[in-house]
């Protein structure tokens, strides 16, 4: 794939007609040119886009579906946890979005406009609100010389403001979770940058919680003259809901100064009968600055009297008193205004903020109240977005200080290609764009699930979860399912090198779940059959759909019956030997431990044959729930024999004996009959059914071993699979479901016929999932072969990212040609998973020793160290000790 990162760059900036480089803008980063247009316009999946064997096969799916989809949205008028009949089409629009994680997050496109909503926990909302705009105000010896909506839209309402900035005079850089619009004023000698930050810093528990944001413009006159600016900020009460009509809103200005630092601006109150918030937008006040404000405008009409009052002086005319509450179907609107001198051939500077303030929320069953984290440090009172806005102007540089120290070791890394920078942090936008909910721990909440530590269970309050919180993130935007456990086993790694304590309080929220049961029985979709919603002693699929009342109701999911699955159980045991690695947290280890023996005691029925490997029972029982495997097979068999692998050394360090011996019969057993059954010289057959496809190649056929290295294990006492057999098969994956998939440019296939053709035996084999690809990349990564993995990954980089318009809402899934599946999706944050092997490696090698990785040779990488036994873990990339 000899595609450089310049060639990527210049296509989407290839519009741009100015030279200006803006100010302060970094180097690394996705950028595009605002008058940019995608070529190719994908469509989501669809029952139409299903093969007529496969129609046939999933008919009863598709009856029974559609009778609870009917009685879910017309007569219970909720929503579907994924809505086949309504996939959202792409918008190729999205940029970074606002806002710590937790709180709720405001997306703005890379154009510059506010386009997508999650205030109200875990549900979304895609409208763009056109008057949520900034304008520019230029003015030179006491007369406006030039005004302008610094949007290139051209709506039809507000026909009395400056629209239809050219396009093709601006670009946006995106470096999450910062992000950069240049704007270079045609004829005007004047750019303008504005750079938006939120605080999203690794380690940090307080900040990163805040529902705030700041906009700071940087204003650079290349004139021979001074010039008085004005940047304004309007911003409507609401989200472009329908409840934005429903009346009783209102706005105020306000004035709030504290500890030397003054800030002033205005409140717009939403007053909904359920989670009501308050919008804030917000202004720095120096000497040097003007700040004048509009507290009510309709947005709607021409609203030319708001343009004519900026226009004569470049500031508003500032009312006193609150604007009265809104009557039903009418909107209303505030404005802020900041003006300054730059001087000729100067630069200053103008400081805004943004927050919303929805300190407790209810889901959508309205059965309980849960407390947002941030109310910690800002109160509960629906009173804190003044106090906010202070916080973040007053406190962003040091957010950006500390932003920039975790960064740059990675982005100056010359060794590293310049799309996986930008891939590495820009997919982290999810953490806080999952529909994420980070809320505190009720004082009487058991986590347990009855179960207490004495009695082989958990605290009932972890102090972990006390402290910290409970934290929460979506499958996907569109599947609607908090923690779904399948996928955040290839997300977690987000989380556990960034934010472990986060990590860990999840760890327990899932582990109290195991042990609790829910007998009702519902009917499971895909089968037709019903079972209970929770079997005690196995791992929930989720722990709930915001619609309804997460934590108290698990398992959202009802396609199938997860309690059967292969895979839940053993994702969870493999990330508490991996949490345990990098944390070192002996206390998570113990609790977790009788946990881990409880689900493998179950895991242990589906050895039916008593081999030491368990099997597949014929139908689509894993993460990969419509592709079906049948007996002993390559990735839930390769899970097994890893969980099994870390059983031994969690017993070792236990001084578990017993456990020890007993495991370590089980894995000798084990790993015979995997590479006896499955084994066929060069890679692991996709299951052992003997079927016509079962000799398929799986690109995730190494999960085990990749969490096995990224544990410090996989050699000697703890090694389950022989080096040279998993290289063999990342080297078959590579050289079939890479190379010989769209021309090598698209990531891996899921699933490759060695005779080079996509296995399109179901409608998931031929797919790429994003998130698998960047785990496959770590796994190469991991066996030295860095180019193979760092190739293979940027494929989904350039495909989702410059080709589809995908910024910002990678999904779950694209084929070859045409289609795409569940938009903005959480196993992409398995990316993280690549930066601990390349530290993993570095530790290795040592940096005066490492290569450039695109100068690696074959030869060097089959030449390449494999992993240690055990890494000390401080010697990891952003992974501190969390006694």
């Amino acid at each position: 794939m000899e595609t450089s990162d310049s060639s990527s760059t210049t296509e989407l900036m290839s519009r741009y007609v100015s030279s200006e480089p803006g100010y302060g803008v970094p180097t690394e980063g996705w950028r595009i040119c605002l008058a940019h247009e995608f070529k190719e316009k994908r469509k989501p999946f669809q029952a139409k886009d299903v093969s007529l064997s496969n129609i046939m096969e999933h008919i009863g799916l598709g009856v029974r579906y559609l009778k609870w989809w009917y009685k879910k949205t017309q007569v219970e008028k909720k929503a579907p946890f994924i809505d086949m009949f309504r996939a959202l089409p792409l918008r190729q629009i999205y940029g970074v979005p606002l806002g710590g994680f937790g709180g709720g997050t405001i997306t703005r496109g890379w154009r510059g406009e506010f386009c997508r909503w999650q205030l109200n926990p875990g549900m979304y909302h895609y409208k763009t609100v056109i008057a949520n705009q900034f304008t520019v105000c230029l003015r030179r010896g006491g007369q406006t010389v030039y005004q302008q909506v610094l949007s290139v839209e051209r709506p039809p309402t507000l026909q009395g403001w400056n629209w239809g900035y050219c396009g093709e005079y601006a670009f946006y850089h995106a470096l999450y979770p910062r992000a950069w619009t240049v704007y270079h004023l045609p004829g005007q000698n004047v750019t303008l940058t504005c750079r938006q930050v939120s605080p999203v810093i690794p380690h940090d528990y307080k900040d990163s919680s805040l529902p705030v944001a700041v906009l700071v413009w940087d204003i650079e006159n290349k004139n021979d003259y001074d010039l008085e600016v004005s940047i304004m900020f309007t911003m409507t009460n609401g989200s472009g809901h329908k409840d934005d009509k429903s009346g009783g809103h209102w706005n105020e200005p306000f004035h709030l100064e504290k500890e030397g630092e003054a800030v002033s601006g205005v409140l717009l109150h939403h007053c909904t009968p359920f989670n009501p918030y308050t919008l804030c937008i917000a202004a720095h006040e120096q000497s040097d600055r003007e700040v004048s404000y509009q507290t009510a405008f309709s947005p709607r009409g021409t609203c030319g009297a708001l343009w004519s009052d900026l226009i004569t002086d470049g500031r508003l005319d500032s009312p006193t008193g609150s604007s009265p509450p809104t009557q039903k179907g009418e909107k209303v609107a505030a404005a802020l205004a900041v003006g300054c001198k730059v001087s000729a051939h100067g630069h200053n500077s103008l400081e805004f903020s943004l927050s919303w303030d929805m300190p407790v929320i209810t889901f959508g069953s309205r059965e309980r109240e849960h407390i947002r984290r941030y109310t910690r440090f800002f109160g509960s009172e629906g009173d804190a977005a003044p106090s906010l806005c202070h916080y973040a102007l007053t406190h962003y540089r040091d957010w950006e200080r500390r932003i920039e120290a975790w960064q740059a070791p990675i982005l100056q890394d010359s060794s590293l290609p310049s799309w996986y920078k930008s891939a590495l942090f820009n997919e982290l936008y999810f953490v806080a764009d999952g529909g994420t909910v980070w809320v505190e721990l009720p004082e009487d909440s058991d986590v347990s699930g009855g179960l207490r530590s004495e009695d082989g269970g958990l605290p009932a309050q972890p102090s972990v979860i006390k402290e910290y919180g409970r934290f929460a993130y979506l499958e996907g935007q569109e599947y609607r399912m908090y923690n779904t456990y399948d996928v955040h086993f290839y997300a977690s790694f987000a989380l556990i090198m960034l934010w472990p304590k986060l990590a860990l309080s999840l760890q327990y929220d899932i582990a109290g779940s195991v042990v609790q049961q829910d007998s009702t029985e519902r009917l499971n979709l895909m089968s037709g059959r019903c079972s209970p919603v929770k079997t005690r002693n196995v791992v929930p699929h989720d722990i709930g759909d915001p619609d309804d009342e997460p934590w108290q109701r698990v398992n959202a999911y009802l396609i199938h019956d997860t309690a059967d699955w292969k895979d839940l159980n053993l994702k969870f045991v493999l990330q508490v030997y991996r949490d345990f690695h990098l944390t070192q947290d002996r206390q998570y280890l113990q609790d977790m431990w009788p946990i881990c023996q409880a689900v493998m005691e179950s895991e242990m029925k589906f050895d039916q044959d008593g081999d030491g490997l368990i099997e597949n029972s014929g139908y689509a029982d894993q993460t990969y729930d419509g592709w079906t495997v049948t007996g002993p097979s390559a990735y839930c068999g390769g899970l097994w024999l890893a969980s099994v692998c870390v059983m031994c050394k969690m017993a070792r360090l236990l001084d578990s004996n017993s456990v020890y011996e007993r495991y370590r019969d089980v894995l000798d057993r084990g790993s015979a009959a995997f590479d006896k059954l499955l084994w066929n010289g060069q890679y692991y057959n996709y299951d052992s059914s003997g079927r016509d496809l079962s000799n398929s190649v799986m690109s995730d056929q190494c999960a085990g071993q990749w969490f096995l290295r990224a544990s410090g294990l996989g050699d000697g006492e703890y090694q389950a699979f022989p080096v040279e057999k998993v290289r063999s098969a990342l080297k078959s994956v590579f050289d079939l479901n890479v190379l010989r998939f769209a021309g090598g440019q698209m990531g891996a296939v899921n699933g490759m016929r060695p005779e080079g053709v996509p296995d399109r035996s179901s409608v998931q084999s031929d797919e790429v999932w994003v998130g698998v690809v960047y785990g496959l990349a770590a796994t190469m990564i991991h066996e030295g072969m860095v180019e193979h993995g760092l190739r293979t990954a940027e494929g989904c980089y350039r495909t989702v990212w410059e080709r589809l318009g995908m910024a910002f809402q990678t999904p779950e899934a694209y084929c070859e040609k045409g289609i795409f599946r569940s938009l903005a999706y959480m196993r992409p944050l398995s990316i993280w998973a690549m930066q601990l092997a390349l530290d993993l490696r570095r530790d290795q090698v040592g940096p005066e020793d490492e290569k450039p990785l695109q100068n690696l040779t074959s030869q060097d990488q089959e030449q390449a160290p494999t992993t240690k036994n055990e890494v000390p873990p401080e010697t990891l990339h952003d992974v501190s000790n969390t006694h």
